[in-house]
């Protein structure tokens, strides 16, 4: 099996944890980041772009949260874990099965737009959250939001792969 196969089956078997899951099936994330780390990439050459990834996403949520866009059914000042833990799978892909998307810069928001559709779709559908100001107006800010962050993340990439550690 190829690494960029690997990589997008890791990524889709901890999305899925994350979401089917929640909470209780957060280890998988963890197995599916171990495995990442021991057969396709490095702590060393990803360290930072996973924690970046992990850090601002979860911040740009977080904040899409405190201005009630988002409701994950109790009172909290943060995301959840299993949310956050999107982003951080979200990083594993960016070296990986996701590089094509780097560059030109377009298509990296296309994909990100189509994949903020589908994946806080599909935590809505499940009843994972809730988007008070309405579907449609909610998914289409996060999909503009995800054309632009997905770019950036690219950049982080690339920055770090042009400096490592």
């Amino acid at each position: 099996m190829s690494r960029n196969l690997l990589n997008a089956l890791l990524f889709l078997i901890g999305w899925l944890a994350c979401l089917l899951g929640g909470g209780d099936w957060l280890w998988v994330v963890a197995v599916v980041l171990l495995v990442h780390l021991m057969r396709i990439g490095s702590w060393q050459r990803e360290g930072k772009l996973l924690v970046s990834a992990f850090l601002f996403g979860s911040a740009v949520d977080s904040f899409l949260l405190q201005l009630g866009l988002f409701d994950f059914g109790e009172a909290r000042q943060l995301i959840p874990l299993w949310q956050a833990f999107v982003w951080l799978l979200v990083g594993t892909t960016l070296y990986h099965c996701m590089e094509w998307t780097a560059a030109p810069w377009w298509r990296a928001s296309l994909v990100g737009a189509c994949f903020a559709l589908l994946s806080y779709g599909a935590s809505t559908w499940l009843g994972l959250l809730r988007l008070p100001f309405g579907e449609a107006t909610t998914l289409a800010l996060v999909a503009l939001l995800w054309a632009i962050m997905l770019p950036l993340l690219h950049g982080f990439a690339r920055l770090y792969a042009a400096r490592p550690m």
